[in-house]
């Protein structure tokens, strides 16, 4: 890759980008199981993981846009998965949800390569953290490495839309043209910030191939080999 050499600030996707977030949301789903089992038995066994992934996924479409913030969202999903298996409980969803937060945030893992790099960057440049999820930077350990963050719930709109990049660009100080957006997804990150006039860097980590129609600027398969061409 060529060196970017005018590059003032460098803003990072969340969720499978700076950990993974798959990984942490079963392993609090499975503290939710832990939890119904105890308090009942009998929905734990009309329920499994997968099952909660499922309702949730659907409670997310049927409600789209009329919660603004996820851990509401989570809740609801909570109260519609003890209705769907004839448990109704709106109390004991309440308990569920307060469990699932706990281990959601506590016990988030950052990848290996993450704390080194942005240690390193944040040297030389402004770092940003955007994002569609809740994982604020004091909830995952990452206090006082950010200088600006968006999270789509507190502004209101998602990525890839472009008034989600422009909001991003006002927030950092600097202009479209000095900052350099990394992230996982293809869609959101890579398209996304690109049609917002931004530069930005697909991190590929499991690799999958690029779509015909794609176009991006750079791909890499860790965050270290941002520091190659930085």
């Amino acid at each position: 890759m060529d060196k970017i050499t005018d590059i003032k600030a460098i803003s990072f996707d969340g969720d499978q980008t700076l950990w993974d977030f798959q990984k942490v949301m079963r392993h609090s789903l499975g503290y939710v199981m832990l939890e119904l089992e105890k308090t009942d038995p009998v929905a734990a066994s009309r329920l499994d993981i997968n099952k909660m992934i499922e309702i949730r996924d659907r409670v997310t479409r049927e409600l789209s846009g009329k919660f603004t913030h996820l851990e509401t969202l989570r809740l609801e999903a909570f109260k519609q998965t003890l209705r769907d298996v004839g448990r109704p409980d709106d109390t004991l969803a309440t308990r569920l949800n307060e469990v699932y937060l706990k281990h959601r945030f506590e016990d988030i893992e950052l990848y290996d390569d993450v704390l080194p790099t942005l240690q390193t960057l944040k040297k030389k440049y402004a770092l940003g953290l955007l994002s569609n999820g809740n994982s604020y930077p004091e909830r995952c350990g990452l206090d006082n490495i950010f200088r600006f963050v968006v999270f789509a719930q507190d502004c209101g709109v998602e990525k890839p839309a472009p008034e989600f990049y422009r909001i991003a660009v006002e927030k950092s100080g600097f202009k479209k043209e000095e900052l350099l957006h990394v992230g996982d997804s293809l869609e959101n990150d890579a398209i996304g910030a690109n049609n917002a006039g931004i530069r930005s860097v697909w991190l590929n980590r499991q690799p999958s191939l690029l779509e015909p129609h794609a176009k991006i600027d750079y791909e890499i398969r860790t965050l270290t080999e941002l520091l190659e061409f930085l």
